[in-house]
């Protein structure tokens, strides 16, 4: 049976630049990278429907080591595959990545100090086995094969084309025709505009609004100082501003909801004039961030709706009808093709099964260490990034972290590196491990998640700020996380 030291789980933005850093850092660690599907990318290889982008800024969605050159600072999907594509090849990771590869299964032995994995071959359906150290997933948080689909009442009487974005048809042609987009969120106001721009029309219809902001596709300081200073300079200042911005719009929102809230919809009525509905439209019935913020570039929902090639109806769906949706208002939206923009299915793990010493693991009866690792399940670590900012930020973090631990564990002969509890933690308050974020997607699972406690390490902090300090200063050993030669009994 093969063995490695380390077993990456995703070929994705985040499974590439943790190659990456382990290349760079760990060099004499032997890596494999599983990845299911047959190419490098993640989802910026799977989404491919119309306008796919990023909904951050590529200064700090991409890698800390590698600078973000092109132009637009919002990029689109292709842009973003082929950077990571590039990243890949800059570092020598592709002869890492077992494609067609996904994990099904993986036990934990405290005797042999070592995973045993458990691989199908997606394009075979063959079983494989091999083992490793360390396992470090890196998948992300939601299903690959499926997105959230709502029962919608007759739906098999509509006698168009439905489509969900996460499995978007290549056959698929709207030019000249009527679409509805069902949905409020980040995908649907990607898809608005840019199907408007073939389309006869576009509406989207949701059942209640989101928060929108709109910024430029093109970071003007980021261009400025590219003409001046070195792309690692100019990158890393860029990085360092969108950060501080990032952070302070947020604790704004925490702090001052009510003065945000005005601004944000002060945007909108500038964008969309004052005969337009904001209220009805654009005006959520949560504070900014309790949901993440949709962000447009250059206003371009805006335009679709003055231009009125796209609209906006915000009404519950009484059901589908053979032309259409009936609104629960009574109205009837017509349309050709409707696309279920509805959201994703969150999975815990990749929906992989553990178990460690024959005992199965149950993730939601565990304790999340530094919203990475879990109480009594060694040498696992999960890649989660922000739900405030931008994703590859903690990604970043997480992978230097797991570096320092692998490092540290060979200087001082350990096997195996334990999150256990303390007594004093023992009587910790259950919390969710992500807290005052209410999306759909989110509360139908985190029941299934890590706890969260009330003191570190048993913190997810969702903060970049502490997170730095804590994953590239704090101390290893830190009363908690046992490096030992043998597990002793699980918490």
């Amino acid at each position: 049976m093969d063995h490695l030291d380390v077993v990456i789980v995703g070929a994705g933005l985040s499974g590439v630049g943790a190659a990456c850093q382990l290349r760079a850092l760990c060099p004499g660690k032997t890596v494999a990278i599983l990845e299911s599907r047959h190419a490098l990318g993640g989802t910026w290889d799977l989404f491919r429907y119309p306008g796919i982008r990023s909904d951050s800024d590529m200064h700090t969605l991409g890698y800390r080591f590698k600078p973000w050159t092109a132009r637009k600072a919002i990029a689109d999907g292709p842009a973003i595959r082929e950077y990571i594509e590039e990243t890949a090849v800059e570092h020598d990771v592709l002869p890492l990545v077992r494609f067609h590869h996904a994990l099904r299964e993986a036990s934990w032995s405290s005797e042999e100090a070592r995973w045993t994995l458990e691989v199908e071959r997606t394009d075979t359906g063959e079983r494989t086995r091999l083992s490793c150290g360390f396992l470090l997933l890196c998948a992300g948080y939601y299903r690959y094969d499926r997105g959230h689909e709502p029962d919608f009442v007759e739906a098999e009487r509509f006698g168009g084309r439905v489509v969900h974005p996460q499995h978007w048809p290549e056959d698929l042609d709207y030019a000249g025709r009527r679409v509805v987009v069902i949905g409020s969120g980040a995908t649907a106001m990607t898809l608005v505009p840019a199907m408007a721009k073939d389309a006869a029309h576009v509406t989207m219809v949701q059942r209640s609004p989101t928060w929108v902001v709109s910024r430029p596709d093109v970071d003007r300081i980021a261009r400025a100082l590219g003409y001046v200073l070195p792309a690692k300079w100019a990158y890393a200042i860029t990085r360092w501003k969108n950060v501080s911005l990032q952070r302070l719009l947020y604790e704004r929102t925490r702090t001052r909801p009510e003065q945000v809230r005005e601004r944000l919809l002060g945007m909108v009525r500038a964008a969309l004039g004052p005969d337009y509905d904001v209220e009805k439209h654009f005006t959520p019935r949560y504070d900014p961030w309790d949901q993440r913020l949709c962000l447009i570039p250059n206003g371009d929902l805006y335009e679709a709706i003055r231009e009125g090639r796209a609209s906006v109806e915000t009404d519950g769906i009484e059901r589908f009808t053979e032309r259409g949706l009936r609104l629960a208002s009574g109205r009837e939206i017509e349309a050709d093709v409707i696309v279920t923009a509805t959201g994703l299915e969150l999975e815990v793990l990749g929906g992989v099964r553990f178990a460690v010493d024959g005992k199965p693991v149950d993730f939601a009866e565990t304790w999340s260490y530094k919203g990475m690792m879990f109480s009594g399940v060694p040498n696992l670590v999960q890649t989660f990034g922000y739900i405030n900012a931008s994703w590859t930020l903690r990604a970043d973090l997480t992978a230097e972290w797991v570096c320092r631990v692998l490092r540290r564990m060979d200087e001082v002969g350990a096997s195996q590196a334990t999150p256990r509890l303390r007594d004093s933690d023992r009587d910790m308050p259950a919390r969710p491990w992500i807290e005052d974020f209410t999306p759909g997607y989110m509360q139908r699972a985190m029941h299934r998640f890590p706890k969260q406690g009330d003191r570190e390490p048993w913190l997810n902090t969702q903060s970049y700020a502490s997170d730095r300090k804590l994953l590239r200063k704090g101390p290893i050993e830190d009363g908690v996380l046992v490096l030992e030669p043998k597990a002793l009994t699980p918490s």
